[in-house]
């Protein structure tokens, strides 16, 4: 069975800073005056093989260094969303990691209003609404996390909610408990990743002491038969992300991946492509080759795209959801 990508989908675990393809890195690190250690993008290319989470963290920040100004934060965002309306993405909720920019001298000005020149046209140019979503590094300190709250507080109009990624291991949920209390009383939605490399308890304590409305990640949920039956009571959802989970050595084969498992037990789940650049698919590449591996039907991949839109942050605009949620229901697969 064919899976054309115009199968309507919403991605909501997507770092926009994962999106950075070598040929736009080597444009942008020309246009100012960055060198990279690499002789051209085959040679970059070859880099994207990864032992570990560590050992791609330390190449994402490293190639980063190319971002500098707000057009350039407009270019990325700009050839993720041509990327992403040619694979079916109807809506987007883009994560951005601000503090890894202003460490290098980046204001969060620059960040926030080169991305959102190319979020705030999406609609009309590309078809796809979007969501922004400010994430804390969980490496760094809960005090980093605050005063990155603060300093965002001029562009709150434009972030829809927080979330928390970077390495797991040893940053439990509670580290950035105060940070969590004070974006919900700003109004902000709040999400997290946990149980990718954690520990199952690490979903739990993002529920518990996050308040977190959905788990980005939470692969390793079906370890604890009272968590799957929590997260399924309260259909809270996850942000599964297949591709990422095997380059990433957290699963060892796509055919393994517990995602058809874990949507017999009663999970809210949704395929992403959290770095697509980086993971070898985008989110249309990643509903196909989970298709392949685990043999889902054409009901299953029609559950996995309405998932994506009951799990977004579109409470604002319930039309749209459910125009989206229509296109779902009404989309016809093409014949083998």
């Amino acid at each position: 069975m064919p899976l054309p990508s115009s199968l309507p989908k919403a991605e909501l675990h997507l770092h926009i800073e994962g999106t950075l393809e070598p040929e736009l890195a080597f444009e942008l690190a020309a246009r100012n005056g960055v060198e990279l250690p690499y002789a051209d993008t085959e040679e970059l290319r070859k880099a994207y093989l990864f032992d570990d989470l560590q050992s791609f963290l330390n190449l994402y920040y490293s190639l980063m260094r190319v971002l500098r100004t707000e057009d350039d934060f407009t270019a990325l965002a700009d050839a993720y969303l041509t990327r992403a309306a040619a694979q079916g993405v109807r809506h987007a909720e883009i994560f951005f990691d601000p503090q890894a920019h202003m460490a290098r001298g980046v204001p969060m000005g620059t960040v926030v209003e080169g991305l959102w020149r190319a979020l705030s046209t999406s609609e009309e140019r590309h078809g796809i609404s979007t969501r922004l979503i400010l994430c804390f590094l969980r490496d760094e300190s809960a005090q980093s996390a605050l005063l990155t709250l603060e300093a965002a507080r001029p562009y709150l109009d434009r972030i829809t909610g927080i979330g928390l990624d970077s390495a797991e291991v040893g940053h439990p949920p509670a580290k950035f408990r105060e940070v969590y209390e004070a974006a919900a009383a700003l109004g902000l939605r709040r999400v997290a990743h946990a149980g990718e490399e954690g520990p199952p308890a690490y979903i739990t304590e993002a529920l518990d002491v996050l308040g977190v409305e959905r788990i980005d990640h939470g692969l390793r949920a079906l370890e604890d038969p009272d968590l799957v039956a929590r997260l399924v009571r309260d259909r809270i959802p996850l942000t599964l992300c297949p591709l990422s989970n095997v380059r990433l050595r957290a699963i060892d084969t796509l055919e393994e991946h517990p995602l058809a498992a874990m949507m017999d037990a009663g999970l809210l789940c949704t395929v992403n492509s959290d770095d697509p650049a980086y993971f070898g698919g985008y989110v249309g590449d990643t509903f196909h080759a989970v298709r392949e591996a685990l043999g889902l039907g054409r009901e299953r991949l029609r559950e996995l795209a309405r998932n994506s839109f009951v799990a977004s942050f579109l409470d604002d605009d319930e039309a749209l959801r459910e125009r989206y949620l229509a296109e779902v229901a009404a989309y016809t697969f093409p014949e083998s």
